[in-house]
């Protein structure tokens, strides 16, 4: 059972709108509990949040029946901190349960011994929400914004980052140790539903490959060529030893298709097929490159078994030459709001995306959107052409140093003026990594990497608004202290 919000005054707790919060502390809640206190009282955007979120908690369940869940407006302030403060679930849960400001605006009272906030509740009710939603409540915000700020439509940039996923560093043999290590203890299991046996010495069928791993990673250590060289050998030897193991589970779960068996089984053979399919793409590739020393595609090869959607980007980013993640697109306003997000297809480049992005964004914008600048890796003649159609004045510089000395030499003062600002949106993506938890993603999988970059704009656009609202209440107030205006 679920409500939107609470209707009923309580003694121990005052309205929303009027939880007294201090603005003369500087830490990144105050500005977000400032914004929601703000969509708190505008009834209107509150409405149509609160509606969104009880579209994805209740798609096929009724709210009337069953235990008592968060409300929805509860939804939103946990899902808007989360990811704001960059907290973890159980720092949220003891905020929740501590934080005088923050109980206000989740409109629990002193005397509420009923509400529960356990990390568990919490995760479970946060990741019912999906990023479609989460983008919908984004551009409710943004667009409130906007129209408070009054000029920031006008104006955006664009980048891109990599937000990396939670994987240790992928080589085919951790790779595939990675697997044995899912693949043994299911086959175990399978076979006792079925009744086969065969699996006896399990722990030493392991205990070989890890073996083999150890030695892979000790040759590869090496700074010896003698040492390299014996490299292909020890890979041979651990893709025998794999084949082995995945030859004995392939037999299980022909036996599992050919004799009925009960839904456990059913269930445990479909996970093993699941292993089995993913360790056996990570053999092939290890194959083609180590033994046969072949050039493998990265659209061929796994970088995790767990996260399967993560992709090897090389950007030529100081320190950082390789990033295992996905590509994320930002789109900046004037007021530093982050009006569009995109997480591209792990295929995808710069280049590929930008011409439709940016055409999604001035939608976003009301087609209001006068000035675009954008990084060098974004250029393409037919991006440029096709950008001039969308925006009147986009600024997308050469690749090539000696054209973009010719483009700087005929570019107008808007042109110079736009490239001249463009490196804020640094600002804004670091703001996002560090403050915003888009450095790396503890969610899993590629629905769960969304969902998460959804939270972190929604925690930075909040920021954002609620230092402007501050601002206009108290200009020197701690809490609205900004260096954008003075960049």
């Amino acid at each position: 059972m679920r409500r939107a919000y609470s209707r009923q005054r309580r003694f121990d707790c005052s309205s929303v709108a009027e939880v007294q919060l201090n603005f003369d502390c500087r830490d990144e809640i105050v500005p977000i509990l400032a914004a929601l206190q703000c969509v708190y009282t505008d009834h209107d955007l509150r409405r149509k949040i609160t509606q969104l979120v009880a579209d994805d908690l209740n798609k096929d369940t009724r709210r009337d029946v069953g235990r008592i869940g968060l409300d929805d407006w509860q939804v939103v302030v946990l899902a808007a901190v989360r990811r704001g403060c960059n907290l973890d679930y159980d720092k949220l849960q003891d905020l929740a349960e501590n934080h005088r400001a923050l109980r206000g605006i989740l409109d629990v009272g002193d005397w509420d011994g009923r509400t529960s906030f356990r990390f568990q509740r919490i995760r479970n009710t946060l990741c019912s929400l999906q990023p479609e939603t989460l983008e919908q409540i984004n551009h409710l915000i943004v667009a409130y914004g906007q129209q408070l700020h009054g000029e920031a439509r006008q104006t955006v940039r664009a980048d891109s980052f990599v937000t990396e996923t939670d994987i240790h560093y992928p080589t085919e043999s951790s790779l595939i140790w990675d697997g044995v290590r899912k693949i043994v203890p299911l086959c175990v299991a399978l076979a006792e539903e079925l009744g086969a046996g065969g699996w006896r010495q399990h722990g030493h069928l392991q205990k070989r490959i890890k073996q083999t791993v150890r030695l892979i990673s000790q040759i590869s250590a090496s700074k010896s060529p003698h040492v390299k060289a014996r490299l292909p050998v020890a890979y041979e030897t651990l893709l025998e030893r794999t084949q082995h193991i995945l030859k004995r589970a392939k037999s299980l779960v022909i036996l599992g298709e050919n004799e009925p068996f009960s839904l456990k089984a059913m269930g445990l053979s479909a996970r093993l097929g699941h292993w089995l399919s993913l360790v056996e793409q990570v053999c092939d590739t290890a194959h083609r490159r180590v033994v046969l020393k072949q050039q493998v595609p990265n659209a061929d090869k796994l970088f995790s078994i767990f996260e399967t959607h993560t992709q090897l980007y090389r950007r030529g980013k100081a320190g950082v030459p390789n990033q295992f993640g996905r590509l994320v697109l930002v789109f900046e306003d004037a007021a530093g709001f982050i009006s569009h997000y995109h997480l591209m297809d792990r295929d995808a480049q710069d280049a590929d995306v930008i011409v439709e992005q940016t055409r999604e964004a001035q939608k976003r914008h009301g087609g209001e959107i006068e000035r675009a600048s954008f990084d060098r890796g974004f250029y393409s003649p037919e991006n440029a052409e096709e950008l001039a159609k969308i925006v009147s004045h986009p600024c997308l510089p050469a690749r090539h140093p000696q054209q973009f000395a010719e483009q700087m030499a005929k570019a107008s003062v808007e042109f110079r003026r736009s490239r001249q600002r463009h490196p804020g949106i640094e600002s804004a993506i670091g703001a996002l990594q560090s403050g915003n938890g888009l450095k790396r993603c503890r969610d899993h999988s590629e629905l769960g990497l969304a969902r998460y970059l959804g939270l972190a704009v929604l925690g930075r656009n909040l920021h954002v608004l609620g230092k402007l609202l501050i601002a206009r209440r108290d200009a020197d107030a701690a809490a609205a202290f900004s260096k954008r205006d003075a960049a």
